[in-house]
């Protein structure tokens, strides 16, 4: 089957407690709504529905799936209500907060905390449309990529992949704390008991290994993902997808226009994140964010003043050479130089 639009749930349905107020976003997997429970609280509700398995027309609450697609439809269902469940089990304030989920109209719905905020995505297209240079700064991206990552080694610690990590599915709160959304694990599951599905990934931020019926998937992979999103971040653009790099690699091109914008050790993380090989990938979230922290980030450009002063100290400034016999203040003056 094709994949098809299907239609929302509409505005103002109660449904196991809760009332629909909009469809927020859709996508080929899922459809996700903005609702209030009964306590009038604004929480986010994702309805499974992938479109190339079921079809559900304006007016009608249960989608129509063929018999030959309903084996596959009930597995991804399985999936997505496990993931749910083991999301759950999470309480990190960096992974979204799944509050219940439950069986209704031949699917699963999945009641996630609603917050206020945008998208990382939002967040570059908005500074690249300004023209901003460099379109993210360092310590931002340090600081946030430093906390997604928190969150993601409390997902992999649960033993779970995202499988879906990109800057859309990056969340910012209005006070700028990054939250983990959408994971992608259960439509993984789809796409490797069916072949005929459109892809699940997402070109550019996917691993090689996603693109594989068998594919070895493991923290490294979404350890890819975190590179490709952060180079996004300096871009404005996800990198050549992985698929393309295996035939020519036009990377190494691309860093080398970041030389200048930010510092080597930041181009270098990005680099190992984004290696073909995923054995030469970090290999936990730990290592990667352990790089992150201990590399310095750029000097900061200097004023007219302070480079008239360092050029008087270079040139008027230096000790001269004493005895050894000498006291050693200069010696210890040298070390803070």
């Amino acid at each position: 089957m094709a994949a098809q639009n299907n239609a929302p749930l509409p505005d103002g349905l109660e449904i196991a407690g809760y009332r629909i107020v909009k469809k927020i976003a859709s996508g080929g997997f899922s459809i996700v709504y903005l609702a209030s429970d009964e306590d009038g609280n604004a929480v986010a509700i994702k309805e499974y529905l992938p479109s190339s398995l079921a079809l559900r027309q304006q007016g009608e609450l249960v989608p129509a799936i063929s018999a030959e697609n309903l084996p596959v439809y009930r597995i991804g269902l399985k999936c997505f209500f496990e993931e749910g469940r083991a999301l759950a089990r999470i309480a990190h304030p960096n992974v979204v907060s799944v509050i219940n989920f439950f069986r209704a109209n031949e699917t699963v719905y999945m009641v996630m905390a609603y917050e206020s905020g945008r998208s990382l995505q939002e967040h570059i297209l908005r500074r690249r449309d300004k023209g901003e240079k460099p379109l993210v700064s360092e310590r931002f991206i340090r600081r946030m990529f430093n906390q997604v990552m928190n969150g993601l080694r409390e997902v992999h610690t649960n033993k779970l992949l995202h499988l879906d990590l990109k800057p859309a599915n990056i969340y910012l709160r209005l006070d700028g704390t990054p939250i983990l959304l959408d994971f992608g694990a259960a439509r993984q599951t789809l796409k490797t008991d069916l072949p005929k599905l459109y892809p699940m990934y997402t070109p550019g931020f996917a691993a090689p290994e996603l693109y594989l019926k068998n594919g070895n998937l493991g923290p490294w992979t979404d350890i890819y993902s975190i590179g490709a999103s952060i180079f996004a971040c300096m871009v404005g653009a996800p990198p050549q997808p992985s698929d393309q790099r295996k035939t020519v690699d036009k990377m190494e091109n691309h860093y080398r226009k970041l030389e200048g914008l930010y510092s080597p050790e930041l181009i270098d993380v990005v680099r190992w994140c984004l290696k073909i090989d995923a054995l030469e990938r970090p290999q936990s979230v730990f290592a990667l964010q352990k790089a992150l922290q201990t590399k310095t980030e750029p000097q900061k450009e200097l004023t007219l003043a302070e480079k008239v002063k360092h050029k008087f100290s270079k040139a008027f400034g230096k000790p001269k050479k004493k005895n050894l016999d000498q006291d050693h203040t200069t010696i210890q003056d040298n070390t803070l130089v």
